[in-house]
């Protein structure tokens, strides 16, 4: 049987241009906050993410799903040690545990939608990132001890959200 309907939860509309928006910088990426796992009962969360040249994490795993879908430019993913560039209109999903991660290396800025099953990397950024004014924000000017207190608190909340660096 399908459970009955929730009237608590509410309707999401998600705009990376309403005000309400956070927006993290992380890594020299610009992380918009569209849907986040409080909104969907820990479902999963989706974050419109603008990567410039030479941006991307390092290389990581995780428990949980990762969809990435290119709205603008190309990301060349790294999955399990070999690379596939994926360009504009194309979706890569990321298994649970699979060691990844991206760059840009395309010489332009590139955008994609990235959605986690379930949720909690929205949360995760949020602690180790910096919010920022908007999607154009310049990233905050770190000093090397900001830098190092930055890697330092991603490291030490990673095992809480089911991530590990490699």
């Amino acid at each position: 049987m399908i459970p009955a309907d929730d009237p608590a939860r509410s309707l999401t509309v998600a705009n990376p241009d309403d005000p309400a928006t956070t927006y993290i910088s992380l890594v020299g990426n610009t992380y918009a906050m569209l849907i986040t796992g409080e909104q969907t009962n820990g479902a999963y969360c989706l974050i419109d993410m603008r990567v410039p040249d030479g941006g991307g994490p390092p290389p990581h795993r995780h428990d949980f799903e990762e969809m990435f879908t290119i709205l603008e430019g190309e990301i060349e993913f790294t999955f399990r040690g070999e690379k596939h560039t994926v360009r504009a209109g194309s979706t890569i999903n990321i298994p649970a545990n699979a060691p990844h991660n991206f760059r840009n290396v395309s010489g332009a800025p590139a955008r994609m939608l990235c959605m986690c099953t379930p949720a909690g990397q929205d949360e995760y950024f949020m602690r180790i990132g910096d919010v920022v004014a908007g999607a154009d924000a310049p990233p905050p000017q770190l000093s090397p001890d900001d830098l190092a207190e930055r890697r330092r608190r991603a490291a030490e909340l990673a095992p809480l959200y089911r991530s590990e660096f490699l």
